[in-house]
């Protein structure tokens, strides 16, 4: 039987259609949370942690950390071994966009409405004031525009170019979009077939290699047929020849691959740089230090050593930043304006005891050294500081993070 799958825009009434879609077919449906939780048992990622790739915001650590596309290839690997394993099933959210669009047996709906009914909508169903609702969908629709053009690369997540179906539920109604998406899976352009199911096995083929050159640190494009494997390098690299050699070394052990093409991209000429992640060094470290031409040349120092940093001017900003994005490692200045490092260190190690905090400070005294170790400090440091020491400090927090996982 086809599978289905639904994009929707928030408050279009996405949750009745597919209801009576599931009701009158008997297809089970497939959320957003189940892909997660899969894709979270193949990798090892916390849920949390996959999930927040579907947020058009990205961690400011993730050129280093490459922790979104990781999270997008092994959701990947999730669908495949759904699409794999079944049929007669309805894909509804997110996820919805993740299978390779060669897969004809897959009927694409998406489901919108215009503002207004979209907005009558979180009146009468949720109660919901208008200036609060707008800013709800705005919020959504940005997430689903980010999502789509990061998988898709198209920016308008609602274009007909992405779908078999765009259904106008506001104008069209729950009952008849329903039957709309009933009918058309009955239609022969979406019948499962030999081809199709081919295209199943290169998608699940695909999405194995994106989780073993993510494990391995790369990020590239992989596309296959039949075994033949196409990466595609979408960002600068200066050892162009060692890259591809190193990738197809990787990818022409994996099960299923007859032959394996590298090549560049369109995006292959643009000033973003390719970055391998190395696993022995921690690649989210959070500077905070109120002296800001010091701490913003110690970044620049850290990222010349392929350590993905971001700074924070003073312990308001820090404890901010952690709320969303959880750095590996912070360095922490102790005397700054507002929040001081103590009492940075003291809530971090109480909220967030897996981030290792090391103390760089030029103030500090003795007392407050046994203060820090006390309250948790993976080490404690003066300035200057060789930044060879404060390297092998690093490395050796990195080490204990990833002991512990």
């Amino acid at each position: 039987m086809s599978i289905i799958t639904v994009f929707n825009g928030l408050f279009s009434e996405a949750g009745s259609v597919v209801k009576r879609v599931l009701d009158s077919t008997g297809y089970r449906l497939v959320t957003d949370q189940e892909i997660v939780a899969d894709a979270a048992k193949l990798s090892g990622m916390s849920e949390e942690k996959i999930a927040k790739a579907f947020q058009a915001k990205t961690s400011v650590f993730n050129k280093f950390s490459h922790e979104k596309e990781q999270a997008i290839a092994w959701m990947r690997l999730a669908m495949a071994n759904k699409l794999k394993d079944g049929d007669a099933l309805v894909f509804s959210g997110f996820a919805s966009q993740l299978p390779a669009p060669e897969i004809g047996h897959i009927l694409k709906v998406c489901l919108i409405s215009e503002m207004k009914e979209r907005l009558t909508v979180a009146e009468s169903s949720e109660g919901y004031a208008e200036k609060h609702a707008v800013k709800l969908i705005h919020s959504d629709d940005a997430d689903r525009a980010a999502w789509v053009e990061t998988l898709k690369g198209e920016k308008d997540p609602w274009t007909t170019e992405l779908y078999d179906l765009v259904v106008p539920v506001g104008s069209t109604g729950v009952e008849k979009s329903a039957d709309i998406i009933t009918e058309q899976i009955g239609n022969a352009a979406v019948q499962i077939s030999d081809a199709t199911r081919a295209c199943v096995e290169d998608f699940l083929l695909s999405a194995t290699i994106e989780t073993v050159l993510a494990a391995e640190g790369h990020n590239v494009m992989v596309s296959s047929k039949a075994g033949a494997v196409t990466l595609t390098i979408n960002k600068k690299v200066l050892m162009l020849e060692k890259l591809e050699r190193d990738l197809t070394e990787i990818v022409t052990k994996i099960d299923g691959v007859k032959s394996v093409e590298t090549g560049v991209g369109k995006a292959f000429h643009q000033t973003d740089i390719y970055r391998k992640v190395d696993f022995d060094i921690p690649s989210k470290v959070l500077l905070v230090d109120d002296e800001r031409e010091f701490v913003q040349t110690l970044s620049e120092r850290l990222m010349m050593r392929d350590m993905g940093s971001a700074v924070a001017f003073d312990g308001e900003s820090a404890l901010n930043l952690i709320e969303d994005d959880e750095p590996e490692v912070m360095i922490l200045d102790l005397k700054m304006p507002g929040i001081d490092g103590i009492e940075v260190l003291r809530r971090v190690k109480a909220e967030r005891p897996d981030i290792e905090v090391i103390i760089l400070t030029g103030h500090g005294s003795e007392d407050d050294r046994k203060t820090c170790m006390d309250l948790g400090a993976f080490a404690y440091l003066h300035k200057p500081v060789d930044i060879e020491v404060l390297s092998e400090q690093l490395k050796a927090a990195n080490e204990k993070i990833r002991s512990k996982k």
